[in-house]
């Protein structure tokens, strides 16, 4: 997967945890899962720099 890609799937996700926010528990299954999903995205990011 290229950066640009990869980069757009972060701020997805990231939109996506901004929404959770409002509407679960921080510690809810939800909120965790697309926040591992969010530092795995961010980590392969750096991995392509």
């Amino acid at each position: 997967m290229d950066k640009h890609t990869l980069f757009e799937e972060i701020e997805q996700c990231r939109r996506e945890m901004l929404d959770l926010y409002g509407k679960y528990d921080l510690t809810s299954d939800t909120v965790i899962t697309t926040s591992m999903k969010l530092d795995q995205l961010m980590n392969d990011y750096e991995k392509e720099l």
